[in-house]
């Protein structure tokens, strides 16, 4: 039947078969990936398919198949760069699986919420979910949840068989490692807050290669993330401590560092060596240039997701996953000890 004057409708599966000159059943075989087909008239549909704007009808297929090739994402409540990239990575990762993906931000890391948020996604009939849970308790709240898919958790401890990350701690060693390269003896911490594996990790791997060489691990009071917390800790142990270098657990604390630095008179690097932890976007257009340890996000994503539908697709079973590596980026915070640095004196 003709479409009245003026109206138009989305093309369908037929208008696809009539497009490439195959029957609708090849057009489905082509969506859902069926092996016998022949290259070149998987070709012809899936540019018919592009020529024509065709969406396939997800509802539809989940019916034929009890299947619906979604995923769900749980999002922390906290928008910080870290599980922000993750979350793009994976979006981007499920897709190039022919995965949609349906999120959930918490509205806050309290348990309640994730569970609610964890049966929002289930109400959607996920077949699977990743849960970026950077703190120790929303990990928890996860592993509690009974979820009856499988389910992925980013950003925990080493020890988590289902979770993926980064090694925080060799990141730890390669920005300490870097200073002691320098000459740097006297390398203040400055901590993330307690309940995060990420500052956690972070600091074990600290503490851990500073007693390796002979040296005190002097570890500040934690900071929470911000510029802000950095820049007040480290106007007290600058004061305190006169360290040569300072390692912030982040770039935005390490931002604070610069600018508690600079109120104190001090240059950067030559009076003190600044290194942070993610960089950020911005870290390379600070002034000095922020030193710090990079990780791939892209990578985690990809891995992550490969493991999550490897599992939804053949069963698999669930394995401890290998740390992605973390890159140490030299840039202008960092510099040699010289007679310039403020002496270490004892605190």
């Amino acid at each position: 039947m003709r479409e009245p004057e003026g109206r138009t409708r989305p093309p369908s599966i037929r208008d696809v078969a009539e497009r490439a000159g195959v029957s609708y059943q090849t057009v489905s075989r082509v969506l859902n990936e069926h092996p016998s087909l022949r290259p070149d008239t998987v070709d012809r549909v899936q540019a018919a398919i592009a020529d024509l704007g065709y969406r396939p009808n997800r509802a539809a297929r989940a019916l034929v198949t009890s299947r619906n090739h979604t995923i769900g994402v749980l999002l922390s409540a906290r928008a910080l760069y870290g599980p922000f990239s993750s979350f793009l990575t994976i979006v981007e990762a499920a897709r190039e699986r022919g995965y949609s993906v349906t999120t959930t931000p918490n509205a806050t890391d309290e348990p309640a919420d994730i569970r609610d948020g964890l049966d929002a996604l289930l109400s959607h009939g996920v077949e699977g979910i990743v849960a970026i849970a950077p703190q120790d308790r929303a990990r928890e709240a996860v592993r509690r949840s009974g979820a009856t898919v499988p389910v992925l958790t980013l950003q925990g401890g080493p020890d988590e068989a289902l979770d993926f990350g980064f090694d925080q701690q060799e990141g730890a060693r390669l920005a300490v490692r870097h200073l002691m390269s320098l000459g740097h003896r006297r390398i203040v911490h400055i901590p993330g807050p307690s309940g995060w594996a990420e500052a956690e990790e972070r600091q074990r791997g600290y503490e851990a290669i500073m007693r390796d060489h002979g040296l005190v691990p002097i570890v500040s009071r934690e900071g929470d993330w911000t510029a802000d917390s950095g820049r007040a800790i480290a106007l007290q142990v600058i004061e305190r401590d006169h360290p040569t270098a300072i390692f912030a657990t982040n770039d935005d604390m390490a931002i604070g560092v610069l600018a508690a630095a600079s109120a104190l008179g001090l240059r950067v690097p030559q009076d003190l060596s600044v290194v942070g932890f993610d960089d950020v976007p911005y870290a390379r257009h600070l002034r000095p240039a922020l030193t710090t340890i990079r990780q791939d996000f892209g990578e985690l994503g990809r891995r992550a997701i490969a493991a999550l539908l490897d599992e939804i697709e053949q069963t698999v079973r669930p394995v401890p996953h290998p740390r992605v590596l973390p890159h140490l980026v030299v840039r202008e915070s960092t510099a040699e000890v010289t007679i310039l640095a403020r002496p270490a004196r004892p605190a």
